[in-house]
């Protein structure tokens, strides 16, 4: 029995199996076409497509003046008339009136040294003056008696009432007069000449300005020892730096073999690092008429033709020498793009303008051409990328490879 019951668990190969293979070549199939879809669809988005090499062209600002300029040159802004102002005479000191970036006057007074002892010096000659004058007036009048008194002994001695020594007392006396009067006027000479000599010494002790300024730097501060010679310790020759700031000039290094396209009075266009969002118009001045051997280059100087209160000594300037005057609706700066960067399809303007790793085709809208650089109106803005020299493979939303610099 326990045979018989083991011989019925044993499977029965000959027993026909039901396999539904129909239905597993279906799922087949369908699986091959969904992939077959889902490459045919990454290709057409590009992510299996090759990434394109490209050469990067920027959106730039422009001033229409590059289309037209001869020469550049670099240089500094140079004040051409400044000075180091000093004292005439040594002294401490004791009052300054001014700081750095003041504008002053000439003449005004910007600092002071101690001058009591030179003051008193004034006070004591200007009395001694008064007295001088109060003692010519005293021997005027001495004079104006001895004067009358001599006149009326003259007609007495002539009518033979008074005798010839009494006259000849009354002239003595008038011609001591008359010397009295010339030595009082000698005193009073010389007591103004004192008294200038001590104004003189007073005024040695204000510092003013020698010319409409404005104050660079503060040399000296109160209790410092100023002298016009500084060789002494710790003292200070000059208490300010000045500079008329409308004495301001770009002087820049031109090479001798460019020296040519340099002319007096040619126009020029003047940029500062400082502020390069700016350009100022200029006038070639002065050609300095000697070479520096070390450089190979000759010195040329090149002024503002209008003032601006941000152009400062000193500071780092670039000059554009052009060949010609430069017109109003020329001095603003324009949106440009190279030349190469654009493709032209009968009057539409377009670019592919790159984002991250891909391109996007752009309609532009393009104006003026200043060289191998087109104006653009609208469609992009300065610091966008595209790419330049566009290859006939690339497409809108292809992918690209900027090459590493």
């Amino acid at each position: 029995m326990a045979d018989e019951d083991l011989s019925k668990l044993k499977i029965d190969k000959s027993a026909p199996t039901y396999r539904p293979l129909r239905r597993r070549r279906f799922i087949y199939g369908a699986g091959i076409i969904v992939l077959f879809l889902f490459i045919a669809l990454l290709y057409g988005t590009g992510f299996l497509t090759p990434a394109v090499q490209v050469e990067v062209a920027n959106v730039t600002k422009i001033y229409p003046s590059q289309a037209f300029t001869l020469l550049n040159a670099s240089g500094y802004v140079v004040a051409q008339r400044k000075a180091a102002v000093a004292s005439k005479v040594t002294g401490r000191l004791v009052a300054l009136m001014i700081e750095e970036g003041n504008e002053i006057k000439k003449g005004e007074v910007i600092a002071r040294l101690e001058n009591e002892d030179v003051i008193a010096s004034r006070n004591q000659a200007a009395a001694e003056l008064k007295a001088a004058r109060h003692n010519l007036e005293l021997a005027q009048a001495e004079l104006t008696d001895a004067r009358l008194s001599f006149e009326r002994y003259q007609e007495l001695l002539e009518d033979g009432f008074v005798s010839q020594s009494s006259f000849d007392s009354a002239e003595a006396r008038y011609k001591k007069a008359q010397a009295s009067v010339e030595a009082a006027l000698a005193r009073v000479t010389a007591s103004k000449a004192a008294l200038d000599g001590a104004e003189i010494a007073v005024e040695y002790t204000l510092i003013r300005a020698p010319f409409d300024a404005v104050v660079l730097t503060k040399n000296a501060d109160i209790g410092d020892i100023v002298t016009p010679i500084g060789a002494a310790a710790d003292a200070k020759a000059a208490v300010v730096t000045i500079a008329d700031m409308d004495s301001l000039q770009v002087e820049v290094d031109v090479s001798e073999s460019n020296i040519q396209s340099v002319k007096i009075g040619h126009p020029c266009e003047i940029q500062l690092d400082a502020l390069p969002d700016s350009r100022f118009l200029g006038k070639v001045h002065m050609i300095v008429p000697t070479a520096d051997r070390t450089k190979a280059t000759i010195l040329v100087k090149v002024r503002f033709l209008d003032k601006d209160n941000r152009i400062l000594p000193e500071m780092s300037a670039k000059v554009a020498f052009l060949s010609r005057d430069i017109r109003p609706d020329e001095q603003e700066p324009r949106t440009a793009l190279l030349k190469s960067a654009i493709l032209a399809d009968n009057d539409k303007h377009s670019v592919f303008l790159i984002h991250e790793n891909r391109v996007k085709a752009t309609p532009i809208t393009v104006g003026d051409t200043f060289g191998d650089m087109v104006e653009v109106l609208s469609g992009v803005r300065p610091g966008d990328r595209v790419v330049l020299s566009p290859l006939d493979k690339i497409k809108d939303g292809s992918r690209i490879k900027i090459p590493e610099i």
